[in-house]
């Protein structure tokens, strides 16, 4: 119990210290997209002491794209866009983690695309086969953690 009271102290001082601070929550630049993520309750990125969480970006073939090498790009172009916003780039990622609902049929035009941006030392990857995300005529979806400056 004694120690239980002398940590307790040190738990309430580390608190405020959590806590999220607006300057470090990235919304989206264009209305459209801000008032969606406001409405359903996500940021594009939060900073969180010496890391950047980045929320998925669902890549979206257009009508008559006939492969996903340009959905790719613009996913891997927004995805850029926001981490500089956030202080940080693609030499900055730490972890990639990609859900795909058919994984055989993406994998490739992914990482054609996503060697454009990321380069050696690479982070880690997950590819993760699922049945479906949120955006219904989604097919990947691409979630980023960045370290902050060393």
């Amino acid at each position: 119990m004694r120690k239980f009271l002398m940590v307790l102290p040190l738990l309430a001082m580390a608190a405020p210290l959590q806590a999220k601070d607006a300057k470090d929550v990235f919304m989206p630049e264009d209305a459209e997209n801000l008032a969606f993520q406001t409405a359903v309750g996500y940021a594009d990125a939060v900073i969180a002491g010496d890391k950047v969480y980045l929320s998925g970006v669902i890549v979206t073939p257009k009508p008559g794209e006939s492969d996903l090498k340009p959905a790719f790009t613009r996913a891997f172009d927004r995805i850029g866009r926001t981490l500089e916003r956030a202080g940080v780039s693609w030499d900055d990622v730490v972890d990639l983690t990609s859900y795909h609902t058919d994984l055989q049929s993406s994998i490739n035009e992914m990482v054609e695309v996503k060697n454009l941006y990321v380069k050696a030392p690479f982070p880690t990857w997950t590819a993760i086969g699922i049945s479906a995300l949120y955006e219904a005529d989604g097919v990947v979806e691409i979630k980023i953690v960045a370290q902050r400056g060393e």
